[in-house]
């Protein structure tokens, strides 16, 4: 309850105690809190030497005691993102035209479009875009080599800030559809292939036979096996990339969304002689073959002959599944990792020999060396992971070339190599005359794979090798000389990477439907979309009579300048266009320029994402007789859509009437009477001038109402004390609804010289223009509900600044029926239609169907509840002796991994990893794989009107105060700050470990976590002492401040 001091009419100051300086204890508090420089700091070097290694957050490479990486599993990716940071990239991506980033991804993953998706929080429509090209679009986002690839298209690698991210954006929205617990299904558009029951084997579990299954399944395939020789799928990503790099659950993941197409798995079947061969199989009925089983055996150099891990000699083909089986969940019951102790050599410059290394830490080896033929620029490993091995101290040795293993006693002590020289011509030869000892205990090669066993080749009889050993394959197709049998992965001899495998199976899926299908191998590849439940959600509307496929149109604006443009959003999916105002050809107009501009409410940020525009652009300036002729082409021409057109006449009834007639007769659906252009029109006696009168909106209201028999609405401005005035002389007037809000009148800019931008002529003069975009959403969103609860039932077209489904989400539930966009595609493209309508869905399905993990922890929307992370990687609360919270930095971090490397020892390899059976995929039978039950767009609008509404009903005797998490906080006292110098003094903040603290002074303003840069880091949480109010009572000869809590 409220406790309030008691009041005095008393308020002499006679006490001699200044009110207006702070309590002693809270200037204690306040001690940190910035100042305004005075002076030259003196801080001796000696002295920062010291204090600049208690703030140290990034690795001290002065450490020579740090805790060994034994048993450490955890995630050591550089990607790795959290959802603020992924929110961060996203909107840095600037979504390019004809984008280089997709023209470098081997399965051409429409990248711009799932980094908008992220962007406005649309995680499902993010991973339906990378699952549709990719189906292993999880893996590859965590191992791809992306500087090689996408991130090496970017087009920001020419800016400061260098590229974007793009394998973590990827790995981060793939991660929360994993945590949806959504099936795949087969999409229902798919026309089902004549051979549909052809039985199709696919030999080898790895990723091209995963990717192959995948889109043979979407194609409608029914008879599709994969035959694995191991107890467990994934290929290598399974057996070879370690769990810090790509767990186990992950790969389990993807293969249950391969599940649900219904393919089959049989593991424990190899391709020999002894079980499956390509001769059985066709003779067995069997119609299509695509063999994936890679470079199964090691490419051994004849000095390891008859080494054996008894000796100490491992290959990457030994060495990485049994560290797999010992890390890994589910794949081994031995869950012991091999151990090694000492020095240990890893031969190889690959991506496999730095897995190896990194690996070999992992198994308790002191120190691992990592030897290569030729120099350090020659590294074929990806950056990635060379920086990885750099970092956790592998060292270096280029130019060797291995000459003898050292074995003494039945164990390796040494190897010697001699050195690998190039002469002037390029050529590389070993020069013997050179030669070094390095002393190692063990002895990993890595020097690559290939197909040696003579009883798989015999298996893959009939199929012809060529001079490598492997299938003759067609680099287009994936088909080998025998015309129903495909190859792909390591086996086709093109791929290097995981991705480049799954697009082998991606390519080899399409041309092995075209020869079932008997259709020419040029023909045009329909390989299917992902495709889950949510898509089936129905979204469409109806309003005043009319059908909307989709809430989402086109506003009255740019983007609708001309027919064209229209008929082009149409076709991107645009259920409605208000076209731009056209009035009678009198009435024509003649626009100036420069006249849209970004705004500044966004700070200055370049590019698109702007927060505002503003605009100081009339009318259409098209005569009336283009826009009529237009309309009656579009609604020929697109008989599902809704063509609006807008028009605008000065205060005359006869123009009204006749320009309203004439948009009827040309066939448009409904009018929007535009009494609300903010800039130029009014001059005119138009538009604002129309729209700012409740009696002139009423009148012209009643014109078009007896002049037309389709529904029109009036369009508001917010440029009005009082919006609801307006819409109800519109509702008295007989018009069908109301378009709120248009632009918000305001002056953008000026520049140092005093000139306005924009400046128009050599004069450089400006006008008030339109504000519009995400700065005018308060506005829009208030208007609109307040609209709604003046006038219950009475339709309004929602606008301004709906950038997302989230915001497209938000206006429904305050009352809109439909919404219009401008602002949001004039930042991008029309395509944006398309993450709108596909996030709606998911919202309205996650409502029907939440997410396994929602009820113990709720979901925000597409959000999943934040876990305790740092830079997006799991971390664990962990204390000290007293109880303090640790901290990630300095002696805090030393200590915290102390603590965590003997929980590591103590308790193995598998402490802290994920399970290796995904709850989220095993529960999700449980979330449906439809649409039923899924709330309509109509059930949710105006849901949220009943709590809005008066100041007077807001309950202040149920108060709350913040709550801050030691080990989501990154300690950089923003909270602290914005308390102590716009808020209520009421957070302390440690001068040692930078760990803010509220106190009980809180009173629930909620600044803190408005300002707090780390999401879930400040709760709001109910209060539990009594809420005593500082009113500052002033008592007659007391000697107390005001402000003491029993004053």
């Amino acid at each position: 309850g409220l406790v309030e001091g008691a009041y005095s009419d008393n308020m002499s100051s006679t006490s001699g105690v200044l009110i207006s300086r702070e309590l002693p204890d809270i200037e204690n508090l306040l001690a940190l809190n910035p100042r305004v420089q005075t002076k030259c700091s003196v801080v001796p070097s000696s002295v920062t030497k010291v204090n600049k290694k208690h703030w140290k957050r990034n690795t001290d490479k002065s450490c020579q005691a740090c805790p060994t990486l034994e048993s450490d599993f955890s995630d050591i990716k550089h990607t790795t993102l959290s959802e603020r940071g992924a929110l961060r990239e996203a909107a840095r991506c600037l979504k390019c035209a004809d984008a280089p980033c997709q023209k470098s991804c081997p399965t051409q993953l429409d990248i711009k479009s799932f980094i908008t998706s992220i962007a406005n929080k649309n995680y499902y429509g993010a991973a339906k875009a990378i699952f549709s090209d990719n189906p292993l679009g999880l893996t590859c986002g965590m191992v791809c080599p992306t500087s090689d690839l996408c991130v090496g298209g970017c087009n920001l690698q020419a800016s400061e800030e260098g590229p974007i991210n793009i394998g973590g954006l990827q790995q981060f929205a793939t991660e929360v559809f994993k945590q949806m617990g959504i099936h795949q299904i087969v999409p229902p558009n798919v026309v089902t292939p004549k051979k549909a029951n052809s039985k199709i084997a696919l030999i080898g579990g790895g990723p091209a036979s995963l990717s192959c299954a995948t889109f043979l399944g979407r194609l409608g395939y029914k008879d599709i096996t994969v035959y694995e020789k191991r107890d467990y799928l994934g290929g290598l990503s399974s057996s070879e990339i370690p769990q810090y790099r790509l767990p186990i659950d992950v790969v389990n993941f993807e293969i249950n969304l391969i599940r649900d197409l219904g393919v089959k798995f049989e593991t424990g079947r190899s391709l020999s002689v002894q079980d499956i061969t390509v001769e059985k199989l066709l003779n067995s009925g069997t119609e299509a073959i695509f063999l994936g089983i890679g470079l199964p055996q090691p490419t051994l150099n004849p000095i390891f002959k008859d080494l054996t891990p008894e000796h100490g000699f491992y290959t990457s083909k030994d060495f990485l599944p049994l560290v797999a089986a010992g890390s890994k969940r589910g794949l081994c019951a031995c869950k012991t990792l091999p151990k090694l102790v000492g020095n240990v050599i890893v031969l190889g410059a690959g991506d496999t020999a730095f897995d190896c290394a990194t690996s070999a830490l992992r198994c308790g080896a002191s120190k691992v060396f990592v030897v290569f033929r030729r120099g350090s620029s020659n590294i074929r490993a990806v950056p990635e992971e060379v920086e990885l091995a750099r970092e956790e101290k592998c060292e270096f040795i280029p130019f060797m070339s291995p000459m003898r293993v050292i074995v003494k006693n039945g164990k390796i002590t040494g190897m010697e190599f001699c050195r690998n020289e190039q002469d002037s011509n390029g050529k590389w030869f070993e020069d013997r005359d050179q030669l070094n000892v390095i002393k190692a205990n063990y002895v990993i090669s890595a020097f690559g794979s290939g197909l040696h066993d003579t009883d798989v080749i015999k298996a893959i009889s009939p199929v012809p090798l060529n001079s490598y050993g492997l299938p003759i394959v067609d680099a287009k197709t994936q088909q080998t000389k025998i015309p129903n049998i495909f190859c792909g992965g390591d086996l086709a001899g093109q791929a290097e990477t995981t991705v480049e495998s799954v697009n082998d199976g991606k390519t080899a899926a399409w041309y092995m439907h075209c020869f079932l299908e008997g259709l020419p191998s040029d023909s045009p590849p329909q390989l299917p979309l992902f495709y889950s439940g949510i898509d089936l959600v129905d979204i469409s509307v109806e309003m005043c009579g009319l059908k909307f496929e989709n809430p989402f149109g086109l506003a009255s604006a740019p983007p609708t300048t001309s027919s064209a443009m229209i008929r082009r959003a149409f076709e991107q999916g645009w259920s409605f266009v208000v076209t731009k105002t056209f009035s009678l050809n009198k009435d024509l107009v003649t626009n100036v320029s420069p006249r849209i501009v970004k705004g500044v409410t966004s700070g200055h940020h370049y590019g698109p994402g702007q927060g505002a525009f503003l605009n100081i652009e009339l009318i259409s300036e098209k005569y009336c007789e283009y826009w009529l002729r237009s309309i009656e082409e579009l609604r020929r021409d697109f008989p599902t859509k809704v063509i609006i057109a807008s028009i605008m006449c000065s205060y005359n009834e006869e123009d009204w009437t006749e320009l309203a007639k004439k948009a009827e007769k040309a066939g448009a659906h409904a009018l929007e009477l535009n009494l609300s252009c903010p800039h130029g029109m009014g001059e005119s006696g138009m538009g604002l001038a129309c729209g700012q009168k409740p009696e002139l909106v009423y009148n012209i209201s009643l014109w078009v109402r007896a002049a037309v028999k389709i529904p029109f609405f009036v369009k508001l401005t917010p440029n009005i004390t009082d919006i609801v005035s307006i819409a109800k002389a519109a509702y008295e007037g007989k018009a069908d609804g109301v378009s709120a809000i248009n632009t918000v009148s305001g002056l953008m800019s000026l520049k140092s010289d005093s000139s306005p931008w924009p400046g128009v002529g050599l004069e450089k003069r400006t006008t008030y223009g339109g504000v519009s975009g995400n700065a005018t959403r308060p506005m829009a969103l208030r208007a609109v509900s307040a609209i709604a609860n003046a006038l219950p039932g009475f339709p309004i077209l929602g606008i301004g600044g709906i950038d997302s489904s989230d915001v497209a989400l938000q206006f429904l539930q305050c009352g809109a029926s439909i919404l219009q966009v401008c602002s949001a595609v004039q930042n991008q493209d029309f395509t944006l239609v398309n993450d709108y309508c596909v996030g709606l869905q998911t919202l309205l399905y996650l409502r029907a169907h939440p997410p396994p993990t929602s009820a113990s922890a709720p979901w925000d929307g597409q959000s999943p509840p934040t876990t305790k992370h740092q830079k997006g990687k799991l971390t664990w609360a962990l204390k000290d002796e007293e109880g303090n919270s640790l901290p990630h930095f300095g002696p805090y971090a030393n200590k915290r991994e102390k603590i965590l490397h003997e929980m590591r020892l103590k308790n193995g390899p598998m402490w802290g990893t994920t399970e290796g059976d995904d709850n989220a995929t095993k529960s999700s039978n449980e979330n449906g794989t439809n649409g039923a039950n899924v709330p309509t767009v109509k059930s949710i609008i105006g849901e949220a009107l009943d709590k809005i509404g008066p100041y007077k009903k807001l309950d202040n005797t149920k108060q709350v105060v913040a709550l801050i998490d030691d080990d989501l906080c990154i300690n950089c006292g923003k909270c602290y700050m914005a308390c102590a110098d716009s808020g209520y003094q009421a957070i302390s903040f440690d001068a040692e470990t930078h760990l803010p603290h509220v106190t009980d002074d809180c009173t629930g303003c909620t600044l803190c976590l408005s300002v707090c840069p780390v999401i879930d880091c400040i709760s709001m949480v109910p209060k539990t002492i009594p809420h005593v109010i500082k009113r500052g009572n002033i008592v007659d000869a007391v000697a107390a401040h005001a402000l003491l809590p029993s004053q």
